[in-house]
């Protein structure tokens, strides 16, 4: 993924490009001035907003090599697997460094704990406390980068987030207006588009969510092949901002009906 990618997030971009593409491409910039940059950052907001998508764009500006876990499958039921995969991928990012670390749901790794109690929760644990040992043991100007995204930045652990680890939090909020205007020219760079009014079409998004904007120009594209069509008009993306947005509603509604 590139830049050119990311729509709609301009201010998140500079920020991003600030804390982990400028020390990585230009780290004597910062021991001349005689600061050290952020380890890394946190991004958070409501799911598909793009955090993913800047981490994998801010890797192939920098060549990084891009190293993506889930939270969730750090968390092993087998007794220190948790913290030996933790161990393991740092020592990898360090080997192919210049390296971005990207841990995606964070949470469910580096959640407030109120009981360790379980041999399961004991176990989370251990592997948070081996993920923090492995943030103190970096140095500022190391070239490996750490990224971290969360849609729950309430229940996050404060020592996550304390001075010295991931202390750079960053929000990747809904798009505004213009932004969902700059995420639908992205999407339909490469579709065949007939009489479409983008400005009409981007007004009956609002309040959609990048992903739900993609999803959107596929489902679109979806309704013209149904129809034998090789050109997407306005029509098949109405009808298709009405299917993304009922099947947002039914899955909110399973959620609060099965957790």
């Amino acid at each position: 993924e590139s830049w050119k990618e990311v729509g709609g997030l301009r201010n998140v971009i500079q920020e991003v490009k600030e804390v982990i593409e400028l020390p990585l491409k230009k780290p004597q910039l910062f021991k001349d001035v005689g600061i050290k940059p952020p380890k890394g950052v946190l991004l958070y907001g409501p799911p598909g907003t793009g955090k993913t998508l800047l981490a994998k764009a801010v890797a192939h500006s920098t060549n990084a090599t891009f190293i993506e876990v889930v939270g969730s499958e750090l968390v092993q039921k087998f007794i220190g697997e948790g913290a030996k995969l933790v161990k393991e991928i740092f020592a990898l990012a360090r080997t192919k460094s210049p390296a971005i670390v990207f841990i995606d749901e964070i949470d469910a790794l580096a959640a407030m704990r109120m009981d360790t109690g379980t041999s399961g929760e004991r176990e989370v644990n251990r592997t948070f406390m081996q993920l923090l040992a492995e943030l103190d043991g970096f140095k500022a100007l190391d070239n490996v980068k750490i990224i971290g995204a969360t849609n729950r930045l309430d229940i996050l652990d404060r020592a996550i987030i304390r001075p010295g680890r991931l202390d750079r939090l960053i929000e990747v909020g809904l798009p505004t207006d213009k932004g969902i205007t700059e995420i639908l020219k992205v999407h339909t760079r490469n579709m065949n588009l007939t009489k479409v009014n983008s400005t009409k079409i981007a007004k009956e998004m609002s309040g959609c969510s990048g992903a739900e904007i993609r999803a959107i120009c596929t489902e679109a594209g979806y309704f013209a092949i149904r129809d034998n069509r090789s050109s997407v008009n306005e029509e098949d993306f109405m009808s298709a901002i009405i299917k993304v947005k009922v099947e947002e509603e039914q899955d909110i509604e399973h959620k609060d009906l099965f957790g």
